[in-house]
C-alpha cells in the first residue's frame, strides 16, 4: 500500500541549547547535528557533544528513541542514519519514529537512494531546509513485512561489500602514506620549498587557444578526493567555457584544490591531451626536479593539509594562495629513493585497480537493487 510518512511515522525535530550558557553543556546526554552523519553512517550508537539534563529541561527538547530514523533537513538535506539509543537533536532534523506498518531499516534504504528527490523538495531563499509538513507528505509504497525484509537484508549485504571495498582502499593508501614517512620522514635530506622542484608558471601561455577550440575542463567535480583521481572532464567551446577554465594542464601535472572545504581534494592528471585546461581553484605543480609520484605523495599528505589550512584568507572565498604551496617546505631525497618510492606506489596502486573494479561492480549492483525495490 502507499502511505504518506506522517500517516505512518511519528516526526521530531529538535533545538540546540544556548551556547552562551556552560550549565546547558558537557553532559551525559547525546545531542546529534548533522555533520555527525557521513554517507556511510547506518547505526549511530553516540554524539560528538553532549548536553545536560538541564540544558534539555530549559530549550523544551524532545528526544526519539533507539530504532528512529535520523534524517537532516537542513545543511545538508537527506543525510540519513538509525538511533542505535535513545537521543536528542538539533534543529536540522526531522526524524522518522516508526509504527509497526513499516520497518525502521526498509525506511532508511528508502530515504537512503532518494536523497536528490528531498533536495528537490527543499525550501528557503538563504539556505534550503525541509519542514515537518513537507516531510510527513512524502510517499512510499510499503509491501508486507516479508516483502520489506527482503529488500533490507539483501542491500544490506551488498552495502557490508562496498564498505568492506572503501575499506580495503583506505587501507592501501594508509599503506602508501606509512611507506612515505618511512622512507622520508626522518629529516636526513635537504629542506626545500617547493618553488625548487617545480616550473615556476603553468597557465595557457603553454598552449594557444581558438575561441572555437573544444576544450575538456577539470574543476572540482572531476576530483575523486578519497582516492586522488580525476573521474573525468565536462567538453566545452572554449567561448563558452566557465570564466574560470584558466590553466592548461598536461599529463602528470598535480592538481590542489585552494579552495578552504576542498583542500584534500588533490589528483595527479592522467590524461594525455593538449586540450585539458584546469580551473583556477587549483594550484597547479609541475615536476622539474623531482618525481610527479613524489610530489603527489606531498601534496596528499595530512601535514601539508593541515598546513595550507592555517594559512586560508578571505571571508567570501577562503582559499589559499598559489604562493602558500610554494613556500611549504619538503625534503629533497636522492631521486634513486624516489624511484623506489615509486615502483612501491605502483604496485600498490595494482592491488587498488582490483579492489576498485570490485568496488564498481558491487555498486552496480546495489544501484540496481535499489531501482528494483524503490523505483
Amino acid at each position: 500500500m502507499k502511505y504518506k510518512l506522517g500517516e505512518i511515522c511519528d516526526i521530531v525535530s529538535g533545538s540546540t541549547p544556548k551556547t552562551s550558557v556552560s550549565e546547558y553543556w558537557d553532559g551525559d546526554v547525546k545531542w546529534i547535528t548533522p555533520a555527525e552523519i557521513s554517507d556511510d553512517s547506518y547505526i549511530i550508537e553516540d554524539s560528538v557533544r553532549h548536553i545536560t539534563e538541564l540544558g534539555v529541561q530549559k530549550t523544551g527538547l524532545s528526544s526519539f528513541p533507539k530504532g528512529t530514523v535520523i534524517l537532516s533537513s537542513r545543511a545538508p538535506i537527506g543525510k540519513v542514519a538509525i538511533a542505535g539509543c535513545e537521543m536528542y537533536c538539533n534543529q536540522g532534523f526531522k526524524n522518522l519514529i516508526c509504527s509497526d506498518v513499516i520497518d525502521n531499516r526498509y525506511l532508511y534504504w528508502f530515504l537512503k537512494g532518494n536523497t536528490e528527490y528531498l533536495n528537490s523538495l527543499g525550501r528557503g531563499a538563504t539556505f534550503k531546509e525541509i519542514s515537518k509538513q513537507i516531510v510527513s507528505s512524502i510517499e512510499i509504497t510499503v509491501p508486507d513485512h516479508e516483502e520489506q525484509m527482503t529488500a533490507v537484508e539483501a542491500l544490506e549485504k551488498v552495502a557490508r561489500v562496498i564498505r568492506l571495498r572503501k575499506q580495503q582502499l583506505a587501507a592501501l593508501d594508509d599503506l602508501i602514506k606509512a611507506r612515505f614517512v618511512e622512507m622520508f620522514g626522518s629529516g636526513e635530506y635537504p629542506q626545500v620549498p617547493v618553488s625548487d622542484l617545480v616550473e615556476k608558471k603553468v597557465s595557457t601561455a603553454k598552449k594557444d587557444f581558438s575561441p572555437d577550440d573544444t576544450i575538456k575542463y577539470i574543476d572540482i567535480s572531476s576530483i575523486d578526493n578519497k582516492r586522488n583521481l580525476m573521474t573525468g572532464y565536462t567538453e566545452y567551446v572554449l567561448s563558452e567555457a566557465p570564466s574560470r577554465a584558466q590553466q592548461h594542464i598536461v599529463k602528470g601535472d598535480i592538481l590542489i584544490s585552494t579552495v578552504r572545504p576542498n583542500l584534500r581534494n588533490v589528483a595527479i592528471t592522467a590524461y594525455e591531451d593538449d586540450n585539458l585546461v584546469a580551473s583556477s581553484g587549483f594550484c597547479i605543480l609541475r615536476a622539474k626536479k623531482c618525481l610527479p609520484s613524489y610530489l603527489l605523495a606531498i601534496a596528499c599528505s595530512n601535514e601539508f593539509t593541515d598546513a595550507m589550512a592555517k594559512v586560508v584568507t578571505g571571508a567570501n572565498y577562503p582559499a589559499i594562495k598559489d604562493s602558500d604551496v610554494m613556500r611549504y617546505k619538503v625534503s629533497l631525497p636522492p631521486i634513486e629513493l624516489q624511484n623506489e618510492f615509486e615502483r612501491f606506489t605502483k604496485q600498490v596502486d595494482k592491488s587498488k585497480v582490483v579492489v576498485q573494479k570490485a568496488l564498481d561492480e558491487a555498486q552496480v549492483l546495489f544501484d540496481s537493487l535499489m531501482q528494483q525495490y524503490f523505483g
